[in-house]
């Protein structure tokens, strides 16, 4: 894991674009600028150029993605790609209905989508394989996590992080699970949408996608139990700003004594 990451990102503060779900933008927001990035929103397709040329990374959640803003989510892709700026793309509910799905599709089909952050059942329907899911719960799998991760992996060529009680990253021949945990995640509705942009700050100062993932995932583990630590299982609200404040604290130090993760890479 390249912890070194996490020193610069606090030193350039990378410009993470993102096409929020209008659920979670606020607490996305806030956590990237506590972490050390530098967060801003858009809704509109006649900036995306100017917005990507000093981006460093965009991020397209498709939370509540509708298809008034499918031109502007193409704008914006399209800008990233003509300026090799990493996409991140969290495909909430895809298999929830066909819109989902086809948006997610023609942004994979279309685009060089470097991560592709969601939970099993999110994964699981991209990589073409059956899954009971509802709503934004990640359902049920016959199929390991790290199968479902390696299988989208293949089928989109990029990373793919799966998230829940073990998050998994893979990459090709590369693959990681990280066990850093806690209930009070999940809890509170927009943890899984700052993870992706949390990762979309890392890949874009990281020269490998998987190496942002892996370490993105880590950083709001870490963080996450940490913050936690001090909390009953009921005090999701709490919880919410104690992670924040984890954020802004976080240290390499903590990051390298308190990740819990095995890794294994193939050239």
């Amino acid at each position: 894991m390249d912890t070194e990451l996490f020193a610069k990102l606090r030193k350039q503060h990378p410009l993470v674009v993102n096409y929020a779900n209008f659920v979670t933008p606020q607490f996305v927001a806030n956590g990237l600028n506590a972490l050390g990035a530098s967060p801003i929103m858009t809704l509109a397709q006649e900036e995306a150029s100017e917005l990507m040329t000093p981006a460093d990374a965009l991020v397209l959640n498709l939370g509540t993605i509708n298809a008034s803003d499918m031109p502007m989510v193409l704008a914006l892709a399209k800008a990233a790609t003509k300026l090799a700026k990493p996409i991140v793309l969290d495909p909430v509910a895809v298999g929830a209905t066909a819109f989902r799905a086809a948006a997610a599709k023609r942004l994979l089909a279309d685009f060089p989508i470097a991560v592709i952050r969601g939970n099993a059942g999110e994964i699981a329907f991209l990589a073409g394989i059956a899954a009971q899911a509802k709503g934004i719960d990640a359902g049920e799998s016959a199929t390991s996590p790290a199968t479902i991760a390696q299988r989208c992996a293949e089928r989109y060529n990029c990373t793919v992080v799966v998230s829940g009680k073990i998050d998994v990253v893979a990459q090709g021949h590369n693959l990681a699970t990280v066990y850093n945990e806690t209930p009070l995640l999940p809890a509170v509705v927009g943890s899984g949408d700052l993870l992706s942009s949390i990762i979309g700050a890392y890949a874009g100062i990281a020269e490998e996608a998987f190496d942002a993932a892996l370490l993105g995932v880590v950083t709001l583990g870490v963080a996450g139990e940490a913050a936690a630590s001090q909390l009953e299982a009921t005090q999701g609200g709490t919880f919410a700003a104690v992670l924040l404040d984890t954020l802004a604290t976080l240290d390499v130090e903590r990051l390298n004594t308190q990740a819990r993760y095995e890794e294994a890479r193939r050239a």
